[in-house]
């Protein structure tokens, strides 16, 4: 708990940095700055994979297509227009020419070429920038999908498939599709993720770790004028003093809403709260490399073992649904024929003697360190979920690190049980269901942290991307969450309605069903 002088001591650390970054003023309409749980990984769009980090990116980066506002319907951004020929294989895009980088140099299909060609090219000077892999874009199936690119020209690009595929255009509108300074990589090298060059509405200024990363306008934008001069994202790990802080003033705004606090918010008249259904999952990750996960029996018991309407009940404020499918029930092809596993710890017992462990077994539960959107609370709901998993003889440890190690650990197979979750990038539950749960996606570094395999799963999948018919495609994800509920790699936990809060003063904010945190249209009057 934070004590009284605790708070004082943080809101006054806080208040000094909104009025170093205002010049002075704590009623600047200059410069906004927005609490969040836990600092970026990285800021390269190519090499980062959690919303920390795009939340920052959103701002430093564009793409060659985005998202309408409010919704996943797919809009020209740096490509002014573009058309696939009869086959379906090859996009040509027709790009900008009013567009330069950060660091003045052109924007241009070179430019363009450079960016996802250090992904997708093995011979690219870059394609090997860090340790690992570009994970995101292997997640995505890139490799399989593009079959070449090219730039005729400096206002053309153009890309091959190796087969039509219906997700295409739609992913190219996520972050890691951004386009980055050829000139920057070069000279930062394995650097570049802390000196990060886009063409967005904002610039990068400056990065104290676990602190702040601070924005500035771009000057030289080709779209419309942001009305801030500086963008500050403050890290603020406990939910309480990013409240407190919020309600004194000293951040404009915040997101993952601890549900403690909405009831206050609500009464509140200087604030805000926004809300949204969210295009997520929280979930519970069974490790099926390592026993006793590899026995369905298991993993069957602990999804009878765990009361997810509990969960929802004492830790998301109402703001929350029990989850029974991978993908949100707003999402097209959503099977609610499916019955979940309903709570009946007998069951599990049952299922667990079945398998051998009729006295239950030792395991670590890991828990992220910091809220997420799927997950306001995830310290007190891995403490629900252990007492639960107590209840039928399984003894977690909960175990818990900092965020980017955390990441790191569980996509390379170290955990038992994890804790995790996912915010839908496109719209397409290709982007849950194939990033998350394919085969494919269980090569380390892995988001399939379930290491979950399965060829049935994975032939469904495929032909969900390469089918263009709306209708067959939904008749496939709906066999894959069949499949996926058969097999049971999850616990699927909640689907988290998407919450922020500004100050009074802050208009044009509006979020966004992938979870973006776009600022460029967003301003702050003088009132009180």
């Amino acid at each position: 708990m934070t004590s009284i002088s605790q708070f004082r001591r943080v809101l006054l650390g806080a208040c000094l940095t909104v009025l170093a970054a205002c010049g002075g003023s704590g009623h600047s309409a200059d410069t906004l700055v927005f609490g969040r749980g836990s600092d970026s990984v990285g800021l390269d769009p190519a090499l980062e994979t959690d919303g920390e980090s795009f939340k920052v990116c959103d701002n430093l980066y564009e793409t060659l297509v985005t998202y309408s506002p409010g919704s996943t319907q797919v809009v020209p951004q740096l490509a002014r227009e573009w058309s696939v020929d009869e086959s379906g294989l090859e996009w040509t895009f027709h790009l900008r020419t009013d567009v330069q980088f950060h660091d003045g140099t052109p924007f241009n299909a070179e430019a363009m070429l450079f960016s996802l060609g250090r992904q997708f090219f093995p011979d690219h000077p870059f394609h090997k920038l860090a340790a690992g892999s570009y994970q995101y874009w292997k997640d995505m199936g890139m490799d399989d999908i593009i079959a070449d690119m090219s730039a005729p020209n400096d206002s053309t690009f153009v890309v091959r498939l190796a087969a039509p595929n219906a997700p295409f255009l739609s992913n190219l509108g996520m972050n890691f599709c951004a386009a980055v300074s050829p000139t920057a990589v070069r000279t930062h090298g394995a650097d570049y993720f802390k000196n990060p060059v886009g063409t967005g509405p904002f610039r990068f200024v400056e990065w104290l770790k676990d602190e702040r990363i601070v924005l500035a306008r771009n000057d030289s934008y080709w779209g419309p004028e942001p009305q801030i001069k500086r963008l500050v994202f403050r890290s603020i790990q406990d939910p309480s003093v990013r409240f407190l802080e919020l309600r004194a003033g000293a951040l404009h705004g915040m997101d993952n809403l601890s549900p403690e606090f909405l009831d206050e918010l609500r009464a509140n008249d200087q604030i805000n709260l926004l809300t949204q259904p969210g295009m997520n999952v929280g979930y519970l990750a069974m490790n099926n490399d390592k026993p006793p996960y590899d026995d369905r029996r298991v993993r069957m018991a602990l999804n009878h073992a765990i009361n997810k309407q509990s969960l929802v009940d004492n830790f998301y404020g109402g703001l929350a649904e029990a989850a029974k499918n991978p993908i949100p029930p707003m999402m097209w092809s959503y099977n609610d024929d499916i019955e979940p596993y309903a709570y009946d710890p007998a069951r599990a017992r049952a299922l667990l003697a079945e398998a051998g462990f009729a006295n239950g077994f030792d395991t670590e539960l890991w828990a992220m360190p910091a809220p997420r959107p799927y997950m306001p609370q995830p310290e007190k709901i891995a403490q629900a979920i252990q007492a639960d998993l107590a209840q039928v003889g399984i003894r977690a440890r909960i175990v818990s690190m900092e965020w980017a190690t955390y990441l790191d650990k569980v996509f390379n197979g170290h955990h038992d049980l994890c804790l995790l979750g996912w915010t839908g990038d496109n719209g397409d539950p290709d982007n849950f269901l194939y990033v998350l749960l394919d085969k494919m996606a269980a090569i380390k570094p892995a988001q399939n942290v379930a290491f979950y395999r399965s060829d049935e799963l994975h032939d469904i999948l495929v032909a969900g991307r390469t089918q263009t018919d709306p209708a067959i495609r939904t008749q496939l994800y709906r066999e894959a969450q069949r499949i996926i509920h058969r097999d049971a790699p999850w616990v699927p936990l909640v689907h988290a309605t998407q919450t922020a809060a500004f100050r009074r003063q802050v208009d044009g904010f509006q979020l966004h069903p992938t979870g973006s945190k776009w600022f460029s249209a967003t301003h702050i009057t003088t009132s009180n």
